[in-house]
């Protein structure tokens, strides 16, 4: 078939990190934008971007691109898109979306009028008048921004950063897409050694493992468009095969894990075995105080923070032990994800390079030590 115009939203900050990638599974033409980074391929990449990319919440294909500043310009640009190459005749096409600063503000009306054009689209190529809508779901969704409207189909479902082992987590959580990112920019490699000294739910640690080992992170899930007439299941059944034979058993990756909750030591221990890589991680219940990173570690972790004045000075009373035991230089480089704009100053050294990130709604700085 034709090549398809894809697209991956991501974390800000972690578009460099999504290109990279992109290039490696064979997107081509790739363009980055805020959030967000845009590609050729075609059904295998599809298939290959869903199970292999760590740091893309989902994968869309961009049906189409238009002005729009009224809801008939918005019926008539939709209803040029060729829906029926990818929504059959009995297929579910759910609509949903968002606007913003756009003339084009109510989203129900919004949803109508787009569910209108694809259905008009769908009688005529389909050459039916009936839609039944009880086969698979084909998720259409809209971005309206400043008269902007960009239409897309959503082929992942649930997103990206449900790898599967993490059903549950503790109080403070980090997106798996985020960590992944965050993984990246520390360099992990095959023969990395990793260690979190408050490891939470071990996300850290998992997915320095997956990065390590060549493990793609979708392996353990399905996906929406699995369930697509219109992508052959052995594309899926191939791209899968192949992503089990890169991965690399024989990686000398080792990480440690330390938590002052033992709760948190038994959730650590519960996903890595989930996920496959318990043998590679060693956690224990440990306050960090006490902790001595092992020569010639990379330190990764997502200290608590707080947003009570109390909390914040616990806090940044954390944040001075971390500079204490931690140490980070040249051999043993560390990345800190942290919101508080004073970290630096508590944690004892200013960092070698700081890259701006949203973990959920908060903004953070990662301050990494790599001299």
């Amino acid at each position: 078939m034709e090549k398809i115009r894809l697209c991956c939203p991501c974390h800000f900050g972690l578009e460099s990190v999504l290109k990279f990638e992109v290039g490696k599974i064979g997107g081509e033409n790739i363009a980055v934008s805020d959030g967000r980074v845009s590609f050729d391929g075609d059904f295998a990449t599809v298939a290959r971007a869903n199970i292999c990319l760590s740091s893309a919440e989902r994968v869309l294909i961009e049906m189409g691109s238009f002005t729009t500043k009224s809801f008939e310009e918005l019926f008539d640009n939709v209803s040029f898109l060729p829906f029926e190459n990818f929504i059959g005749k009995s297929d579910a096409f759910p609509v949903k979306g968002h606007s913003l600063n756009s003339r084009l503000h109510s989203i129900p009306d919004c949803q109508r009028i787009i569910k209108k054009a694809v259905c008009r689209r769908l009688f005529e190529k389909h050459g039916t008048s009936v839609l039944e809508e009880s086969g698979a779901i084909h998720q259409i969704t809209f971005n309206i921004l400043k008269d902007v409207c960009t239409i897309y189909l959503d082929t992942t479902g649930t997103g990206l950063h449900k790898r599967g082992y993490r059903k549950i987590s503790n109080a403070a959580p980090i997106k798996e897409t985020l960590a992944a990112g965050i993984v990246d920019l520390a360099r992990v490699r095959s023969d990395s050694l990793v260690c979190d000294p408050m490891c939470g739910s071990g996300t850290f640690l998992i997915e320095s493992a997956y990065k390590a080992l060549g493990i793609a992170p979708g392996l353990k899930r399905s996906f929406a468009a699995q369930k697509w007439e219109q992508i052959p299941e052995s594309v899926w059944k191939k791209e899968r095969k192949e992503a089990v034979q890169r991965i690399n058993s024989n990686a000398k990756f080792q990480a440690y894990g330390f938590d002052i909750d033992s709760d948190a030591i038994d959730l650590t221990i519960n996903n890595a075995k989930k996920a496959g890589v318990l043998s590679r991680i060693s956690i224990r219940e440990q306050d960090i105080s006490k902790f001595t990173p092992p020569n010639g570690t990379i330190t990764i972790c997502n200290p608590p923070y707080g947003e009570r004045m109390l909390e914040i000075e616990q806090a940044q009373e954390l944040y001075k032990r971390m500079g204490e035991r931690i140490k980070p230089d040249k051999a043993n480089p560390a990345v800190i994800i942290s919101p508080d704009e004073d970290f630096e100053k508590f944690f004892g050294k200013r960092a070698d390079k700081k890259r701006k990130l949203y973990n959920g709604m908060i903004k953070c700085n990662l301050y990494m030590y790599f001299k």
